[in-house]
């Protein structure tokens, strides 16, 4: 019988994260706290920034974009925002969305797999994600359950279960 595999990869729909800086940015607009404050929200190709004219409010911002990704299905494990900056009579926050497993971050999940793991299961990297194969698909799915316990500080998904 051959292997049976799947992928461990960590990838961000970035359509959801627009829809979700789209209904932080209207939620912003209509909300009375926010009123004068200028707040405002918005997305460049690797950024998204957060700007009001208090350190509270451009956290609260934060907030309302926090809960907005998790209502789409999105980790926060995948954002990496940045402490409140000051610029010229502004706050700002710069954040980005983090895709891919690091080199690190893979050897660290494989020796996990390794260590802890049913015996017959490999692990192989491969760019940005891992390739986890065995002979026994209840090893694949007792690999998985495995990586879901694990508080590991970057998101995972399981893909191409064959």
């Amino acid at each position: 019988m051959a292997d049976s595999s799947f992928d461990i990869v960590s990838k961000v729909e970035m359509q959801e994260v627009d829809n979700a800086i789209n209904q932080t940015s209207r939620e912003i607009a209509t909300r009375y706290d926010f009123k004068n404050v200028g707040a405002t929200i918005g997305r460049t190709a690797e950024k998204i920034e957060m700007k009001a004219n208090g350190e509270e409010r451009v956290k609260a911002i934060l907030d309302v974009l926090q809960t907005k990704l998790i209502n789409r299905g999105i980790s926060l494990k995948a954002l990496d925002a940045g402490e409140p900056q000051l610029s010229g009579k502004e706050y700002k926050i710069f954040a980005t969305i983090q895709e891919g497993i690091s080199q690190d971050n893979a050897k660290k999940v494989s020796k996990i797999i390794r260590d802890e793991g049913p015996k017959g299961v490999k692990a192989q990297i491969q760019g940005e994600e891992l390739r986890v194969s065995s002979k026994s698909r209840d090893d694949l799915q007792e690999v998985q359950a495995l990586l879901k316990g694990k508080d590991l500080d970057f998101a995972l998904q399981f893909v191409n279960y064959r």
